[in-house]
């Protein structure tokens, strides 16, 4: 089965790298997607599955606050970290894990390499090694990132998470490119 031209290695990624129109207010860095991370991944013949944006999905595209470009970005990170945490929100930010678990376990079970997954650094929700919190950019993991951390580990699947910063993205390539190499 699956014998045919595909390559059988899939990477995930934020759904922000590939549409820049699901962030918060006043934190795009590009206008469409993060076009040097989309370029090395159409070159690199990985199959490439767009996780959900766990803050459109769960809060919306204004986030709940229409002002929040008004904000300093981790002021507005911190207040949607706290939004997301709230009942509503983490039942649906649960939903979306178990989709993306679901989808990891049939690939795997079908003999399919996962590279890796890639967040994006300092987000409330996607963020890897660094989130939004307290108003700073602090160490640790977004709230999404972590909750899929949590269950993958929970089902002993072993999967490399790597954060990425647009603002650093030669050092976001190089990251990307050594889950590639793995």
């Amino acid at each position: 089965m699956f014998t045919d031209n595909r390559s059988k290695q899939i990477i995930f990624t934020a759904h922000c790298i590939h549409n820049q129109n699901s962030i918060s207010d006043g934190t795009a860095d590009y206008p469409a997607c993060i076009k040097p991370v989309v370029e090395l991944l159409a070159a690199s013949n990985v199959g490439v599955v767009q996780l959900p944006c766990p803050e459109l999905n769960c809060l919306g595209l204004d986030r709940g606050n229409i002002n929040g470009a008004n904000s300093p970005v981790v002021v507005e990170n911190t207040r949607i970290r706290k939004e997301l945490l709230q009942d509503e929100a983490r039942a649906k930010l649960n939903a979306l894990v178990q989709n993306v678990v679901y989808q990891i376990e049939e690939y795997t079970k079908h003999g399919f390499e996962i590279k890796g997954i890639v967040g994006i650094n300092r987000s409330p929700s996607c963020g890897v090694e660094t989130t939004s919190d307290n108003n700073e950019e602090v160490p640790g993991s977004g709230v999404f990132m972590q909750t899929l951390h949590d269950e993958l580990t929970a089902k002993n699947i072993d999967i490399k998470f790597v954060g990425i910063k647009v603002t650093e993205i030669k050092e976001a390539l190089g990251k990307i490119n050594e889950l590639l190499k793995k």
